[in-house]
């Protein structure tokens, strides 16, 4: 967790900064005397204290600026004046402290201002662990069906129209098996002219069929080598991936 401090006086950078130690001394603190040192610098912060009346670039105009890159930074202004509360908000301020305040009022923002840090970590943590969906529109009869690809079995081509069979259905369009082939990606294997197969549902093979949980698919003889060390290599990823997740 990396906190900073932006206030012209050199008094209240050094009493925040002790204070902040005092509560979370597991955190990395910085310390900028104006907006511009702090705009200068390359630092990247998670949460900041920042003074709204400092000479030269004051807190408002800072604040825009960072918002510009970070659009997480936990927000904390601090300020004499009641009246720039309101304007606090227009750049997305997470709390302001009004001068003079307590211990139990600074401990208090600072400790929410920790907790949605945490929240947003945890959040980073699980869509990361979470793969990304991916969907396909297919166009048909003026009609615009979305398709979750990890939800196709496999695809087949015949009469220039491409039939796709999914767990919740059958979808059929005009359209080129080679071109849905580099749409769908590496766990899709083209085993045959006319078919496209998804890893996820084969069941077993031999050197001319694929059974899938729903359907068959044709296998090239000349593909076979190829679709046997694709499907163990994927096989080996999906299973590595659920031993680390």
């Amino acid at each position: 967790m990396r906190i900073a401090v932006c206030d012209d006086e050199k008094e209240v950078r050094a009493l925040l900064g002790s204070k902040i130690k005092k509560l979370h001394p597991e955190a990395s603190l910085f310390v900028y005397e104006s907006g511009e040192a702090l705009l200068r610098s390359e630092e990247r912060f998670d949460i900041l204290f920042l003074d709204i009346q400092m000479e030269g670039r004051n807190g408002m105009e800072t604040a825009a600026e960072l918002r510009k890159t970070n659009k997480q930074l936990i927000l904390i202004f601090i300020t004499a004046l009641e009246e720039y509360v309101f304007q606090a908000f227009d750049v997305g301020a997470f709390h302001y402290l009004v001068k003079p305040f307590t211990d139990e009022k600074f401990a208090a923002v600072l400790n929410a201002a920790v907790k949605q840090y945490e929240n947003f970590a945890d959040e980073g943590r699980r869509k990361e662990a979470e793969p990304e969906e991916r969907y396909l529109v297919i166009k048909t009869g003026g009609v615009h069906t979305r398709i979750r690809i990890d939800d196709i079995i496999y695809a087949e081509v015949f009469n220039r129209k491409v039939m796709i069979h999914s767990v919740h259905g059958d979808i059929e369009y005009y359209g080129k098996l080679s071109d849905l082939e580099k749409q769908l990606g590496e766990d899709f294997f083209r085993s045959h002219r006319a078919n496209l197969v998804h890893f996820k549902y084969v069941e077993r093979y031999n050197v001319s069929e694929i059974w899938l949980e729903k359907g068959t698919a044709l296998m090239a003889k000349q593909n076979y080598g190829e679709f046997v060390k694709r499907f163990l290599r994927y096989n080996r990823v999906k299973r590595s991936s659920r031993l680390h997740s």
